[in-house]
């Protein structure tokens, strides 16, 4: 039982490591692009 849950610890510290590496060195950012569109306001 004690192997196992040091196996758990172990795969759950090595995924927590992963999710953070994976963050700081992919690019996240979203493209971005400028959206024009015409309104029209009914004025009375």
């Amino acid at each position: 039982m004690g192997r196992l849950l040091k196996l758990l610890v172990f795969l759950i510290l090595l995924g927590f490591i992963g999710l953070v590496g994976f963050a700081f060195l992919s690019d996240l950012s979203p493209n971005r692009e400028e959206v024009t569109e015409p309104v029209t306001l009914d004025v009375k």
